[in-house]
């Protein structure tokens, strides 16, 4: 008995396919993706994988939990409630010190994580932008060769004027320049 389109047969999850289920083409994207993705981080500095790997340990709860333990301690040693150790930095400059320059560090690495993935961002934009413009194109020339069929079949239009507007290439030149001034009139 054959099942539906769509149902699950139990050998892979319907939105995880296995990846016997996906179109060639799609599987070689998914590669293509993830092998860049890997010799970016492949090619990236020592200094950029040091960046990357100190945001992400700061942003995690270990990091919390030892900033819990070690903070907490330090403020309850040199306040005198843990009176088996005898205090140190009992007006807690000292902490307020080492806390303000290791947020001053945390902050640059942050930082330079995010100048990282906004670059790699730009790049995806401009791809999106590329396959986008690429889609405008073919898509009126399909227009232009839809219109041409029906004109030869003798199909009659409703809105010849509409399709005459679509068998147009847009100009991304143009509507950014429009984009930009109406932008800078409005500010």
């Amino acid at each position: 008995m054959s099942q539906p389109i769509g149902t699950n047969t139990g050998t892979s999850s319907p939105t995880v396919p296995s990846k016997d289920e996906l179109s060639p083409v799609l599987t070689r994207n998914i590669e293509a993706i993830l092998e860049r993705r890997q010799s970016k981080a492949k090619a990236a500095s020592a200094e950029e994988k040091a960046a990357a790997a100190i945001s992400k340990f700061a942003g995690s709860m270990v990091f919390i939990y030892i900033h819990l333990v070690l903070f907490g301690g330090w403020i309850l040693i040199n306040t005198g409630l843990v009176p088996l150790i005898p205090a140190w930095d009992s007006s807690l400059v000292v902490l307020a010190m080492i806390a303000s320059v290791e947020a001053i560090f945390l902050s640059t690495f942050v930082l330079i994580n995010q100048n990282r993935m906004a670059a790699e961002d730009d790049a995806r934009s401009d791809l999106d932008l590329q396959i986008n413009l690429l889609n405008e194109h073919e898509t009126t020339r399909l227009i232009a060769m839809v219109d041409a069929i029906s004109q030869h079949l003798g199909i009659e239009v409703m809105q010849e004027r509409e399709v005459a507007e679509m068998k147009r290439d847009v100009a991304p030149e143009a509507v950014l320049d429009r984009l930009e001034s109406e932008t800078g009139e409005a500010s």
